[in-house]
């Protein structure tokens, strides 16, 4: 039977372990052997820092910590506690009274939303011992927590469940006779289960709270039973949960992941990141936006009709707007993976800019000059200038460099694309201008 303060309580919360034996996943770290295994099993815990996605597991290893320490247990929620809160915990760390002698483990959920003030507050006494810090953080504390805090901890990273776990975890439930559905004829397939486990995106609160909304909706048949087919999973579920925060690391990651699949020559990989990007209400235009300068950067003079299309992507993202603009973006992001790849120009300008900031590029030749008033060609301006097309192939021998970087390369075009015809060209001109010579 359900104690009374369970039994109002939502099935994620009831089914969350109380030991490790009862944990699922996360075997890179508490797994037989693994760091925070050992820590918690010999109950020396230090201050640890989990991160990871919803439903992975952040909290419920928190409890299991509560539950196998003999160190007294303390728990905030950084979205609703402050300083006072954090200063009450360490006054009554630090009373040999109150705290009987032992040592005091806080558990900060959500540490990522105390602000830098608040997260100093915790610095001292987290050095000197006393308290032994647990914080739990969907973003990635590198970034989101304070730098003091993090070198004084234990990172670890939590990752997104198998739909092994998963199943495993929701057969828990439907078995546990106190604490889940083992009283109640609740028939479900494997099929089924899969499927919740599919649609859940690794998030085992999600998972569980799909199967307690299908269990609590559905009627029982003529037997009494309770039978959960996919129809019901589909209706309480709707689609599959995307792990992906517009405004956090999953952000910089997918972005990062969609680039370097386009820069791959990689269709599949880049158009998979753009939906994921797009499901995860990722700005439209900031994603045509990294298509186009893949474009220029990657792709380049192997394929110059890309940077055509993906300008051509943006302009009609800006004008549609999504559903459609998925259309557009998909073409241009697909042709960007799939065009031949040189970096020659971008590696050209780069060199050129790298000279003009650091060296004497020298001046123009002044047959180059312009000589647009009266007088000018008398002190050499203009004076020898050679019009391309007065010469055979449109080509003819005279200096464009300065003295200075008379003999820098810049532009170094591969045999790849169209840029093997650009290649094919310049050593036409070359030929051209020593046939003239000649």
């Amino acid at each position: 039977m359900l104690t009374e303060d369970l039994k109002d309580r939502p099935l994620a919360y009831r089914m969350a372990p109380v030991s490790l034996d009862e944990y699922v996943g996360q075997e890179h770290i508490v797994g037989k052997g693994k760091l925070l295994r050992r820590m918690i099993e010999a109950d020396r815990l230090s201050s640890v820092i989990l991160f990871g996605p919803p439903g992975t597991g952040k909290t419920a290893l928190a409890r299991v910590i509560a539950n196998c320490t003999t160190s007294k247990f303390r728990s905030l929620n950084a979205v609703t506690s402050g300083v006072a809160d954090i200063k009450s915990v360490v006054e009554d760390a630090s009373n040999p009274l109150l705290s009987e002698g032992r040592k005091t483990v806080l558990f900060i959920d959500e540490i990522h939303r105390f602000n830098k003030l608040q997260q100093d507050a915790l610095l001292p006494f987290v050095e000197d011992g006393t308290i032994i810090l647990v914080g739990a953080t969907t973003e990635n504390p590198f970034f989101e927590v304070n730098k003091a805090l993090v070198s004084r901890s234990t990172v670890l990273q939590l990752y997104p469940l198998s739909d092994d776990d998963i199943i495993r975890i929701l057969r828990n439930a439907l078995n546990d006779k106190e604490r889940g559905f083992g009283l109640t004829d609740v028939r479900i397939s494997d099929v089924t289960l899969s499927k919740i486990a599919g649609l859940s995106g690794g998030d085992a609160r999600n998972s569980l709270k799909a199967l307690e909304l299908a269990v609590i909706t559905t009627p029982p048949d003529s037997e009494g039973a309770i039978v959960i087919t996919d129809e019901v999973v589909s209706d309480c579920m709707q689609k599959r949960t995307v792990i992906f925060d517009k405004d956090g690391e999953n952000h910089y990651d997918n972005i990062s992941a969609m680039i370097k699949s386009m820069r791959g020559s990689d269709p599949d990989a880049a158009v998979l990141y753009l939906a994921r990007a797009l499901e995860g209400g990722e700005d439209i235009e900031f994603l045509a936006r990294r298509i186009l300068i893949c474009a220029a950067e990657d792709v380049g003079l192997a394929n110059p009709n890309a940077l055509l299309i993906a300008s051509a992507a943006y302009q009609a993202v800006c004008a549609v707007g999504m559903p459609e603009a998925r259309i557009p973006l998909a073409e241009a992001c697909i042709t960007v993976a799939s065009s031949p790849k040189s970096n020659a120009a971008y590696l050209a300008v780069d060199k050129a800019l790298a000279d003009v900031r650091t060296g004497d590029t020298g001046t123009v030749p002044m047959h180059l000059r312009n000589a647009p008033a009266k007088g000018m060609e008398d002190l050499g301006y203009a004076v020898g200038y050679k019009y391309p097309h007065d010469y055979p192939g449109h080509v003819t021998k005279q200096q464009y460099l300065p003295d200075a970087v008379l003999d820098r390369r810049y532009y170094e075009p591969t045999d790849i694309g169209y840029e093997k015809k650009i290649k094919e060209y310049l050593d036409y001109k070359d030929r051209m201008i020593n046939k003239d010579e000649e």
